[in-house]
């Protein structure tokens, strides 16, 4: 089942025109009403023509308002045997419902991401990460975890995978790639300066670049090759980079365990070797 429309709408609301934003402020607040709806008769009442819902529809990457409306219905169908808000974030209460909550709004960040991340996309992901010369890993702040994350399951698979958390080093690494090589910035905001100019030196050297922000226009994943996308809406500023970075080590997980698959005789046999080497380690500190 198609869903995801609401959730699209709702992270792409900073980053629409104002007439584009009228309208998709009327369908958050009238998503039953809008599935029954044609582009005339939303245009009618949202008093903008229709080529603006029709540039709507396209601004959340989809191919018109007829998907658009699936997406909402699928949404709905969802909503009505879940419980798909964010919950605020205890400051008082018991260390179970601090549990409850914590987890209830990591599943909801993934599940919303499942909404808004391409299979297509990933799977392109996937295939240039997997033929690349050498992977560059940036990101800046929360980021670099998951940057770190990453280059860590690359190493272990012996990938050649160099992962920067500033500008100078970012930069540098940059400089020196290849049409054979790959930049992959993360940002979940997609405006960290750093990484932007980064990627904008990688282009320049003919590397392709991958971008994993939040869903939506935004610098960083406008200037990419291909764009992964994670969802978190939750509020609170207190939880703000928590369900994001869980989504975005979902999305790191699925490329690694993709490009693995890809070749895994040869990422098992990557593996053991690392453990033992880690293992003897362990042992020599004894």
């Amino acid at each position: 089942m198609l869903k995801g429309g609401l959730i699209s709408i709702q992270e792409c609301m900073p980053s629409l025109k104002p007439s584009e934003r009228k309208v998709a402020e009327y369908i958050l607040t009238n998503p039953g009403e809008v599935v029954n709806l044609s582009v005339q008769k939303l245009a009618k009442r949202t008093q903008v023509s229709e080529a603006t819902i029709i540039r709507l529809s396209r601004a959340l990457s989809y191919k018109g308002f007829q998907e658009l409306k699936l997406r909402i219905a699928g949404d709905l169908a969802q909503f009505n045997n879940n419980n798909h808000s964010y919950q605020e974030i205890p400051t008082n209460g018991s260390i179970a419902s601090l549990i409850g909550t914590i987890s209830h709004n990591n599943i909801q960040s993934i599940n919303d991401t499942l909404s808004v991340l391409s299979p297509e996309q990933v799977e392109t992901a996937v295939d240039v990460l997997s033929k690349a010369r050498k992977i560059a890993i940036y990101g800046i702040g929360a980021s670099a975890v998951i940057a770190q994350d990453f280059k860590q399951k690359l190493t272990r698979v012996n990938r050649w995978c160099e992962a920067a958390f500033d500008f100078d080093t970012q930069g540098t690494i940059s400089a020196n790639l290849t049409g054979a090589d790959v930049a992959f910035g993360i940002s979940y905001s997609g405006r960290t300066k750093d990484v932007i100019e980064s990627l904008k030196i990688a282009k320049e050297k003919g590397a392709k670049t991958i971008s994993l922000t939040k869903f939506g226009s935004n610098p960083v994943a406008d200037l990419t090759d291909i764009n992964l996308f994670t969802s978190s809406l939750e509020q609170s500023i207190r939880s703000g980079a928590m369900s994001s970075r869980i989504s975005q080590l979902n999305v790191i997980d699925v490329l690694y365990i993709g490009m693995t698959s890809r070749k895994y005789d040869e990422s098992i046999d990557a593996l053991e070797r690392t453990r033992k080497a880690v293992q003897v380690s362990k042992q020599m500190d004894r």
